[in-house]
């Protein structure tokens, strides 16, 4: 059972990755076509440090999850206690961006144990 547990958050992980990576490709596509309005593409990319802490002092956001891009790029979902929510993109020159923002952000819990059904 703790085999399915590991396979199905390997799986998860791999999902979430494809995901970002569409919407990488997507928005680069989106940006160069129509003009960028929101939260996130107000925020100018600079040093993950300043990004950071200009994300903790207007939002109180906070990293709640990361992942490593398979271009090298950390991703990073920051979300408040108040339901904000960023998603960064950080590359590897240590440069950050953010990728999208919204509100609403809930934290679900996470599953112990779960059947694998073929």
């Amino acid at each position: 059972m703790n085999t399915i547990v590991r396979y199905l958050d390997r799986v998860l992980l791999l999902a979430v990755a494809a995901m970002v990576s569409l919407v990488l490709g997507w928005s680069a596509q989106a940006a160069s076509e129509t003009p960028q309005v929101g939260r996130a593409q107000t925020a100018a990319c600079g040093e993950r440090s300043a990004v950071m802490t200009n994300l903790g002092n207007k939002f109180s956001e906070k990293t709640v999850s990361m992942g490593l891009a398979g271009n090298g790029a950390v991703i990073e979902i920051l979300s408040s206690d108040k339901g904000t929510w960023t998603i960064i993109m950080t590359a590897p020159n240590g440069v950050s961006c953010p990728l999208a923002a919204g509100d609403n952000w809930r934290q679900l819990p996470r599953q112990q144990e779960a059947e694998l059904t073929l």
